[in-house]
C-alpha cells in the first residue's frame, strides 16, 4: 500500500516536471509522464529511491555513478531531469565547518588528489578536450565559436593580459598538457617553465616540447609550487585553474609564494573558482560531498573577495577582474557532448564507473554555473616596483588592441 501511494506520488510529480521520462523499476514496473520520453531512467536496486523520492543533485550523480540508477537520455536532459526533480537548489551562503582533516593539502596529500583526477588517461582527455588540450574555461567572443577557436582566444586573451614581451621568464603554475606555455613561448617569444602533479600530463608536455623544437626556450617540470625556488624569479605567472587545488588554508602561503617568485614590476594571472557566498563552498552540501569524494578529492574554492584581500595580503595589487562564468558553463557542456558523442572510446579507455563520474560532473557543473551557484574570475595583479609603481599600461586598450602583444609570430 505504501508503495503504491508513492509510486501515484511520484507520477504526479513527473507530470509537473515538464519533459517526458520514462522510469523503468527494478521489478519491471514502470511510470511514464509523456508519450515519447527524453529521459529514460531505470532503478536498478531498491535503495536507489533513496535518490528519487528524497533527491539532491549529489545523491542523484552518486546513485547514477555506483549503477544504482541508469540514465539514457542526451546530457543536457540530464542535467535538466535532476534540477526539475530536485526542486529549486539554495546554496548555501552561511559560513560551514571546515571538515578537512590537519593532514589534508600536504605535498603527498596534493600531490595523489591531482594524480587521481588528472592520470585518468591521455587518450581519455583527448577524446573531448580541443585539439590542445585545454582543461579550463574557453573564451567565446560570440556564441557559435568552436571550442578550438574558443581555446585558442583563452590563451591569447592571458597573454595579453600578461603583456608578455619577447625573452621574459614565464611561469605557468599548473601547466596541465602545455598548451599555455607553447602558445606563449610561439608567439610571444618568453622562455617559459610549466609546473604540474600530473605525471601524465608533464610525460605528454615534454614530448610536445621535443616535437615543437621547443627545447631552447621552452621547460616542464614535475614539481609541488611550493618547491620552486626564489632565487630565479619570473617576469610574468599564470595560474590557471590550479587555484582550486590549493586549499583556504593554502592560500595565503600560495600568493606569498607567488610573490616572491615575481620580479618587482612583474604581473600575476590568476584564473580559478570561487564560490557564490561570502562563506560557502558554492555548492550545495551533498553535491560538495560527491565532487570531493568522486571528482576533485579536497578542493575548496572561497569568494572573490577572499581571494582579492589574499593578494592584498600578500602585497600583491589587483589591477583587473574579469567574470568568465557565462563562459565557462558553454565551455563544460562543449567538453559533456563532445564526451557524449564518443561514449563507446571513453567507456573503453576508462571504463563504465568513471566515464559515468565525468559525465554527470561536466553536466553539473555546467549547470551551476549557468544558475550561478559557481563562479571564475580572471584577477590580474602586479607585484609594485620600489617607487611604488606597477608596470601595465594606462588602460586596458591593450588587452583587446589588434595584434597586440604578438612579438614573435
Amino acid at each position: 500500500m505504501l508503495e503504491s501511494l508513492r509510486l501515484d506520488r511520484f507520477q504526479e510529480r513527473l507530470n509537473l516536471l515538464g519533459i517526458p521520462v520514462r522510469v523503468e523499476f527494478w521489478n519491471g514496473k514502470c511510470v511514464n509522464s509523456g508519450s515519447s520520453p527524453k529521459v529514460k531512467l531505470a532503478l536498478r536496486r531498491p535503495g536507489a529511491l533513496k535518490a528519487i523520492f528524497r533527491p539532491g543533485l549529489g545523491k542523484i550523480a552518486q546513485a547514477y555513478v555506483e549503477g544504482d540508477i541508469d540514465l539514457d537520455c542526451d546530457v543536457r536532459d540530464l542535467a535538466k531531469f535532476a534540477e526539475l526533480l530536485c526542486g529549486p537548489q539554495r546554496v548555501d551562503m552561511k559560513k560551514r565547518s571546515n571538515s578537512w582533516k590537519w593532514w589534508s593539502h600536504t605535498r603527498r596529500f596534493d600531490r595523489e588528489a591531482i594524480s587521481y583526477h588528472y592520470d585518468v588517461s591521455n587518450e581519455f582527455f583527448a577524446l573531448w578536450l580541443d585539439r590542445q588540450r585545454v582543461y579550463s574555461c574557453a573564451y567565446f567572443k560570440t556564441p557559435d565559436d568552436t571550442l578550438d577557436l574558443a581555446q585558442q582566444q583563452k590563451l591569447d586573451h592571458i597573454c595579453r593580459k600578461l603583456n608578455l614581451r619577447p625573452n621574459e621568464r614565464f611561469l605557468d603554475v599548473g601547466c596541465g598538457w602545455g598548451a599555455l606555455i607553447f602558445h606563449a613561448v610561439e608567439h610571444y617569444g618568453v622562455r617559459a617553465i610549466g609546473i604540474t602533479l600530473s605525471e601524465q600530463q608533464f610525460s605528454y608536455a615534454c614530448a610536445q616540447i621535443r616535437d615543437r623544437k621547443l627545447g631552447d626556450r621552452c621547460e616542464v617540470r614535475l614539481l609541488d609550487y611550493r618547491d620552486l625556488p626564489d632565487s630565479e624569479p619570473f617576469d610574468k605567472i599564470a595560474s590557471v585553474g590550479m587555484f582550486e587545488h590549493v586549499g583556504k588554508k593554502n592560500l595565503p602561503a600560495y600568493f606569498g609564494k607567488l610573490f616572491r617568485l615575481l620580479k618587482p614590476g612583474g604581473l600575476l594571472m590568476n584564473h580559478g573558482l570561487t564560490s557564490a557566498g561570502l562563506y560557502s563552498g558554492g555548492l550545495s552540501s551533498d553535491v560538495a560531498e560527491f565532487i570531493d569524494r568522486y571528482v576533485f578529492p579536497g578542493g575548496e574554492i572561497p569568494h572573490l573577495s577572499r581571494e582579492i584581500e589574499l593578494m592584498a595580503s600578500a602585497e600583491l595589487e589587483c589591477y583587473d577582474v574579469e567574470c568568465w562564468r557565462p563562459h565557462y558553463a558553454k565551455t563544460l557542456w562543449h567538453w559533456a557532448e563532445r564526451l557524449d558523442a564518443r561514449k563507446a572510446e571513453a567507456r573503453a579507455l576508462v571504463g563504465e564507473k568513471a566515464y559515468r563520474i565525468w559525465r554527470i560532473y561536466m553536466a553539473g557543473y555546467a549547470l551551476a554555473f549557468e544558475r550561478g551557484w559557481v563562479s571564475i574570475y580572471q584577477v590580474l595583479a602586479g607585484k609594485r616596483l620600489e617607487n611604488g609603481q606597477l608596470t601595465t599600461p594606462l588602460t586596458r586598450n591593450y588587452m583587446y588592441a589588434p595584434g597586440a602583444g604578438q612579438a614573435a609570430n
